[in-house]
């Protein structure tokens, strides 16, 4: 059955498995801005800020719950001084219980998060991290469960987020067997009797989790088994570990020249102009792109051979020196973030079954910058 009430923890949870907090940067601040985790929420705006014009959007439409890209409180508040646009937008979030919740770096760095979205425009083959922030180790969980249950508790495997190996999901491995117990004085056996050697049929069932997931997913297996004390095991992997990081890099279908790609990127991402630096003549084959302010990462670039560097608020001198290296530099500009809007709603009405209409896209532009 669909669920037609949801609370604000709900959507919380919902970004959290997406983009887990343990991504953001500890110089960050993400997850509950101002409001509560248990009220209803009426309808959701997703934001890339959130600014006195989106709050007012806000109390406009009825909407009780902001998620937001940037965070609104970023910096400590030494006063809440309601003469400030920073003050009133406080002040009116708080008048009118309407919550904000931020997901940033966390965001940024996530899988299928705001780079890969960028990626995705850019139509880039097999991108990865341009940046590392977080290598996670896997683990291999086991579990032994009757015929009856198997369905089961693969389902909840893959509903509690294991079994996931890049592209493909449900991906677990079975094996036939056969198990004893016996089930000593004060016990409650779904198989069997008290003090009676039992035999059952059972299946081994084995799955790889995230490290961030295996706590969740033995919960929740063992709440789906039928035996009242399952028998399982967990193994470390020395296998590759699952790397998450800020940026992308990756090849076009095809070589470009610098103009066409220009084109590409205004047309893409919806841009009125763009500052560039570097060799107009060069051909582009392999491209980073890191969405915020990215100047610190150009080294990064550079590294991994990529031919441009799609990134926004580059400063005069850092410009110069990337271009000296012979790395060509597009600062397309903060605000290109503005994509996570619209995959953040289609990413969360997927995953929450939810109406089209029950999360609305803010439709304020936040860009201060103008081309005139």
């Amino acid at each position: 059955m669909k669920k037609t009430t949801w609370k604000h923890a709900d959507f919380f949870q919902a970004m959290d498995v997406w983009a887990p907090k343990h991504l953001a940067y500890d110089w960050d601040n993400v997850g509950l801005q101002i409001g509560t985790y248990n009220a209803i929420t009426s309808r959701v705006l997703i934001t890339l800020d959130v600014t006195e014009k989106v709050v007012d959007e806000a109390i406009e439409k009825g909407i009780n719950l902001i998620i937001a890209h940037h965070p609104l409180l970023f910096q400590p508040l030494k006063q809440i001084n309601m003469d400030t646009p920073k003050g009133r937008t406080v002040q009116k979030l708080i008048k009118n219980d309407i919550t904000v919740y931020a997901s940033h770096t966390n965001l940024d760095a996530a899988d299928g998060g705001v780079n890969d979205m960028l990626a995705k425009e850019l139509k880039l083959i097999h991108p990865t991290p341009l940046v590392s922030v977080y290598n996670e180790k896997n683990y291999k969980v086991v579990i032994y469960v009757p015929t009856s249950h198997l369905e089961k508790i693969r389902q909840t495997f893959a509903d509690s987020g294991a079994g996931h190996i890049g592209n493909y999901s449900h991906c677990t491995f079975q094996s036939p067997g056969q198990g004893t117990f016996k089930p000593l004085n004060g016990t409650n056996p779904y198989i069997g009797e008290e003090n009676k050697i039992t035999h059952v049929d059972e299946y081994k069932v084995e799955t790889i989790v995230p490290e961030s997931k295996l706590s969740d997913v033995i919960m929740s297996i063992l709440h789906a088994h039928p035996y009242e004390e399952p028998a399982y095991d967990i193994y470390a992997l020395e296998n590759e570990t699952t790397d998450f990081g800020i940026g992308r890099i990756g090849n076009l279908t095809e070589p470009s020249t610098l103009d066409s790609f220009i084109q590409t990127v205004k047309t893409q991402f919806q841009l009125e102009g763009i500052r560039i630096s570097g060799n107009k003549d060069k051909i582009i084959k392999r491209v980073a792109i890191l969405g915020g302010s990215g100047e610190r990462y150009v080294s990064h670039a550079m590294r991994q051979k990529a031919d441009v560097y799609i990134t926004g608020d580059m400063t005069f001198h850092m410009a110069q020196e990337a271009a000296e290296m012979g790395l060509t530099v597009i600062d397309a500009g903060h605000y290109i973030e503005k994509i996570m809007k619209y995959y953040t709603k289609q990413t969360l009405a997927q995953t929450m079954n939810l109406d089209k209409d029950f999360i609305e896209i803010s439709e304020i532009n936040t860009d201060p910058f103008q081309f005139v």
